[in-house]
């Protein structure tokens, strides 16, 4: 794993969410994607190096409103920036991790995305991400 890539938020609202962390970070997000796959609407603020992603959902069946139901707003997961995401699975597998989707899938941000499910990395959702090119 080379850094982390981002800290991802659950919120309920990301028009309000995206003015509270605007006032919070004093800059705006520099990106704002809906990703129909996942059933989310996201935007992405740069704090210097590290990214914060805040995520809402737009299905009500979709992971992020099935976490805001059960946990309420708050951390959702945090991704890892990986140079080969293929390789970097096979890896965790072996290592006994158990993952959430057995090949890479497009997310926001221009990233392939893999999570590892939180029952094998003590409760936390851990994403991996590795850029498209």
């Amino acid at each position: 794993m080379l850094k982390i890539e981002h800290l991802g938020i659950a919120v309920k609202n990301i028009e309000q969410s995206n003015e509270l962390f605007t006032k919070l970070f004093g800059k705006a997000p520099y990106k704002l994607e809906k990703v129909e796959s996942e059933g989310v609407s996201t935007s992405f603020f740069m704090i210097g190096e590290s990214k914060i992603e805040l995520l809402e959902a737009t299905s009500p069946d979709s992971a992020i409103a099935k976490f805001i139901e059960k946990k309420g707003e708050g951390i959702h997961h945090i991704a890892f920036e990986v140079a080969d995401i293929y390789a970097e699975m096979e890896r965790l597998k072996n290592e006994g991790f158990t993952l959430l989707n057995e090949q890479p899938k497009k997310g926001a941000d221009n990233k392939l995305i893999c999570f590892l499910h939180p029952k094998s990395s003590n409760g936390v959702l851990i994403e991996l991400c590795q850029e498209i090119k």
